[in-house]
């Protein structure tokens, strides 16, 4: 089959592989319709993980069952299906706490799997023609409907974008009436806004530097802030200050909470510096929210923040050391949610909500191409410029 194979720093090919087929009796086959290129992958894809050259890449799949082990009970050949990016046993000490994402089963390294990932086991991605499911029954979620139809690009985004989204709020506490600051607009930190905006925040707002994400934020109901017209936290403090009906509301001494009671870290790792965004600033953000939250508020941190970096600007930062304003988060009491999501935890809820109209979350795709064209669509989704949120790759569409 073609799959998209992982050839160096910056370099993908789409290649010929080995089919997948049942290894164990609990495993199910997919033919993939739609796989989403997340940005996790451009981590990989820049060189800035232990990936290795040759994995098959793609954690965000969607499909169809092509075949069914034999021990497999509730999942059968023709269903359609969106798989959660975390491989889970469903069975052991992790998973039946509900943390699917440090599973004990499926990867002999260290708790926690993946589909096509640095250091989250042996198991191949889903940018590919055909994707093998470690426990069929627990691992794929079933789905209404025919593949290109009105809900395919919103349940690709199941796999983990919006899961993921609606874990930074569960992370960041947002409840009805819940002030948030997102930094990071890019597809996580969109569907992290969505979801604020489904929990019932008051008021949501989003930081970037791209216009067109930006202005899909505003579509979303929240306040673009754009870093590189001055320092956000006080672009954020100064919209609240000068709203007149916030001040009134306030009794003496509260005008010391004029930031946000909730903080959203959208963006990772690899953070640009808000002086000058060429080059990277990897606390950036955390100094920035750890400013804007009020005392007594919680931080959301579901940007990528991996262990190694051969990319590092230095001996720390190539082990995941960051220095942190540890004593200001300590002063301010600020609680602190992090951590890579358990998709399974909200994937069903999520799915009925698209169902019944009442989330959107394809508003965000700006792209679809064939998965023969991946080279180029990694190339320019890379540069994280205006027009490039989401890019779905289809196995089956043909290159123009």
């Amino acid at each position: 089959m073609r799959a998209v194979v992982y050839k160096g720093q910056c370099q993908v090919a789409v290649e010929q592989v080995e089919d997948p087929r049942i290894e164990a009796p609990t495993d199910v086959i997919v033919k993939i319709t739609s796989a989403a290129i997340c940005g996790s992958d451009l981590h990989m894809y820049e060189g800035r993980t232990t990936a290795s050259t040759g994995m098959v890449f793609g954690h965000e799949n969607l499909g169809v069952v092509a075949e069914a082990g034999p021990a497999v009970q509730s999942i059968r050949r023709g269903d359609r299906v969106v798989l959660p990016f975390n491989i889970s046993c469903g069975f052991c000490f992790n998973c039946v706490r509900g943390f699917f994402n440090s599973c004990l089963t499926t990867n002999p390294d260290r708790p926690g799997a993946a589909y096509g990932y640095a250091d989250l086991g042996p198991y191949r991605g889903g940018q590919a023609e055909y994707l093998r499911v470690p426990f069929g029954d627990f691992n794929c979620l079933k789905l209404p409907g025919q593949p290109g139809d009105q809900w395919e690009d919103d349940f690709v985004l199941l796999a983990d974008i919006f899961p993921t989204g609606y874990h930074a709020t569960e992370l960041a506490k947002v409840e009805p009436g819940s002030t948030v600051a997102i930094f990071g607009a890019g597809p996580v930190g969109l569907m992290a806004t969505l979801s604020a905006m489904l929990r019932g925040a008051s008021e949501v707002y989003v930081v970037d530097r791209v216009p067109a994400r930006l202005q899909k934020a505003q579509q979303l109901g929240a306040r673009p802030i754009d870093f590189t017209q001055g320092d956000p936290v006080e672009q954020i403090l100064e919209q609240r200050r000068s709203n007149a009906a916030i001040r009134e509301a306030m009794r003496p001494g509260e005008e010391k909470m004029l930031g946000v009671m909730c903080g959203i870290d959208a963006v990772g790792y690899q953070a640009r510096d808000q002086q000058d965004p060429s080059h990277e600033d990897p606390t950036q953000v955390l100094d920035d929210l750890v400013r804007v939250v009020n005392p007594t508020g919680s931080l959301g941190i579901v940007g990528v923040y991996m262990p190694k970096d051969p990319g590092g600007a230095d001996p720390h930062a190539r082990h995941g050391e960051f220095e942190l304003p540890w004593g200001k988060l300590f002063s301010k009491g600020l609680q602190v949610g992090v951590g890579q999501t358990p998709v399974k935890r909200y994937q069903r809820h999520l799915r009925d909500l698209i169902i019944a109209g009442r989330a959107k979350p394809s508003m965000i795709v700006s792209q679809h191409m064939p998965l023969d064209a991946a080279p180029d669509a990694y190339k320019d989704f890379d540069q994280r410029g205006d027009g490039y949120t989401k890019i779905i790759l289809k196995p089956d569409m043909r290159a123009a």
